[in-house]
């Protein structure tokens, strides 16, 4: 099969990539050039700073045959004349000051640069048949509005599919090439064979769930799927951490040992955090609640769990002050993790961004951050010529350089290698000092860093102040942390 993929995003290039794995003929554009200058080398460490996902890297420079990447849509008219599916892997962003409504403007304007290609296809008689694919999350009713957008560009003989993606970030490639699903929504048997040879490696799969309903359905399915996933995670925080917190004596990782031994409640989900960040919880559920919304009914418990991810961030936040009476004005603090979630450099709606910027508003002299993966796309994020107070914030090269003459640190991303943090701290920093894990790395070392005369803040549990007669110096204490 010839196919397009148009964005070169997480979805598009994770995707693309499998599908050259699978044989097909494969073509990427984004208007993006450094995107893809970088995507199309073939060195892993070039590919892994753009987009940070294990095993892309390989999988592109093993495809690179049958797989291209363009910012030239020069490149892309040929390759138009034989296409059969075209995915749109496109951002569609909240708009700005309208929570929940899609932001489109980058889909209109992909379809107008293509329209007037398309339209002349097979000298103009558009006898092949191809399906646009809606890949990216949109709005249940997109298919409408697409089927639109292209009939208006004279574009005919096409089929519009929704084929949502499910991926994980961090595990974007083994989730493509291993899906326990694959879901197709299209109107026409015909769109449905165009799919079935695209996906063949899957459709003739024993192992993998394949799929097919009307679009609509699909485009709720995934909206579906967000939202309970959404809502999991966020009552884990909301209800079974805050009780850990509030009541002394109950340790939050003896209760999740109770409540995962039913099965009906099972483990995904029943961890503790600061925030659930990333591209897609957040905005799916707004985006929802908001279709439900302008449909006519209420979207209540929707917008309950989207105001607890907010005030579980801000509360943990507001707990240095409030528990432990310590003020942030004129100090210097470590940030531990910026991106969103471990194995990502993506730092989308990341609860550390959100720290970081209450930190400077709080008067923070200095902010040390360190990530093994986010630090460029933080760089660009907190760029001074944005605002002239992101020049406190210092980027440093490790956990121990981060650490190095602060007075507190809070830990924001779940990286394994921040598990043995307890120990860094206490060959660091020297009490009193003020430790708030918002991923509950360190629980296990709670006990022995509070009697070494560390003050403890973390989720899920009651603040626990530091030992202050403690006549172990703290180094010592590291030996046991």
């Amino acid at each position: 099969m010839n196919i397009l993929y148009v964005g070169g995003g997480f979805v598009g290039a994770c995707s693309a990539a499998v599908s050259a794995d699978s044989g097909h003929r494969t073509l990427v554009y984004d208007i993006d050039s450094e995107k893809v200058r970088k995507l199309s080398t073939d060195d892993r460490d070039t590919i892994q700073s753009c987009l940070h996902e294990e095993g892309l890297a390989e999988l592109l420079i093993r495809n690179r045959a049958r797989l291209t990447f363009t910012a030239q849509l020069d490149d892309v008219t040929p390759f138009l004349e034989d296409v059969d599916a075209i995915f749109m892997c496109l951002p569609t962003p909240e708009k700005e000051g309208a929570e929940g409504e899609a932001d489109l403007s980058y889909y209109k304007a992909a379809v107008a640069d293509l329209g007037r290609f398309l339209a002349r296809r097979n000298g103009g008689a558009q006898s092949r048949r191809l399906v646009v694919v809606n890949k990216s999350t949109v709005p249940i009713r997109m298919i409408d509005h697409t089927k639109e957008l292209f009939a208006e560009q004279g574009i005919k003989n096409f089929g519009i599919v929704s084929n949502p993606e499910f991926l994980v970030e961090g595990k974007a490639i083994e989730d493509s090439i291993h899906p326990d699903r694959v879901v197709v929504g299209a109107a026409a048997e015909e769109d449905f064979a165009i799919m079935r040879e695209v996906y063949r490696r899957f459709y003739d799969s024993t192992n993998v769930k394949y799929i097919e309903v009307n679009p609509y359905e699909a485009a709720c399915g995934k909206l579906l799927a967000n939202y309970l996933l959404f809502n999991r995670v966020v009552t884990t925080f909301d209800v079974v951490g805050r009780t850990c917190e509030y009541f002394p004596n109950v340790a939050y990782e003896a209760v999740r040992k109770i409540l995962t031994a039913d099965p009906r409640i099972g483990t995904w989900g029943l961890y503790d955090s600061l925030y659930a960040g990333g591209s897609c919880f957040i905005k799916d559920a707004a985006s929802l609640a908001h279709q439900l919304e302008q449909s006519g009914t209420h979207a209540h418990l929707i917008r309950g769990i989207l105001e607890a991810n907010v005030f579980q961030r801000d509360h943990f936040f507001g707990r240095a002050e409030t528990e432990a009476n310590f003020s942030w004005a004129d100090k210097t603090v470590g940030v531990i993790g910026l991106a969103f979630k471990q194995d990502t450099n993506d730092i989308r709606n990341s609860g550390a961004i959100a720290i970081i910027q209450q930190l400077i508003g709080a008067g923070a002299a200095a902010v040390k951050v360190y990530d093994p993966a986010a630090m460029g796309e933080a760089k660009k994020y907190f760029a001074p010529e944005k605002n002239e107070l992101y020049a406190r914030i210092q980027y440093l090269s490790d956990e121990r350089s981060a650490l190095a003459g602060t007075e507190a640190v809070i830990v924001c991303t779940d990286w394994p290698q921040f598990k043995t943090l307890g120990a860094t701290i206490a060959e660091t920093v020297r009490p009193p000092y003020l430790i708030m894990d918002g991923r509950r790395l360190l629980s296990s070392q709670f006990g022995d860093l509070a009697r070494a005369g560390y003050d403890i803040l973390s989720v899920g549990s009651p603040y626990q102040p530091g030992v202050r007669f403690a006549t172990a110096p703290a180094a010592q204490a590291a030996a046991k942390i």
